[in-house]
């Protein structure tokens, strides 16, 4: 891995690639650390924790806008506070540590954000 994940884009997924070994997944995954390798090696998945329904839902509309611009979808749930993002399709592919990468980015913008809002739900 010569660029970081989150530097690259994902690349469009084709029949006939395997999918990658349980000691490459972990290799991708140090630059993913706080992603849980479930499942043989064969899903990832993260929840991320925000302050608020708002941050969660702001996370999950710039998770979409990149899943869109990605061509490539993982499964998202939230709630109040809280976003858990999984991926499993047939197994991993670096598609999916790339995307890791990038909500790993768009979560930490929307935490700074937030944490550094003097405005709370009360003044809205």
């Amino acid at each position: 891995m010569t660029s970081t994940l989150a530097e690259k884009s994902c690349t469009a997924c084709r029949s006939g690639v395997p999918p990658l070994a349980r000691e490459t997944a972990e290799e991708y995954r140090r630059e993913a650390p706080d992603w849980a390798l479930l499942d043989e090696a064969t899903r990832i998945e993260r929840t991320y924790r925000f302050r608020n329904f708002a941050g969660a839902f702001g996370f999950v509309e710039h998770a979409a806008a990149l899943a869109e611009a990605e061509g490539h979808h993982p499964g998202i749930s939230f709630g109040w506070g809280y976003a858990t993002v999984s991926k499993k399709i047939k197994g991993l592919h670096e598609n999916d540590f790339i995307m890791a990468t990038k909500l790993d980015r768009i979560a930490n913008k929307i935490n700074k954000s937030m944490s550094s809002s003097d405005i709370s739900q009360r003044d809205v």
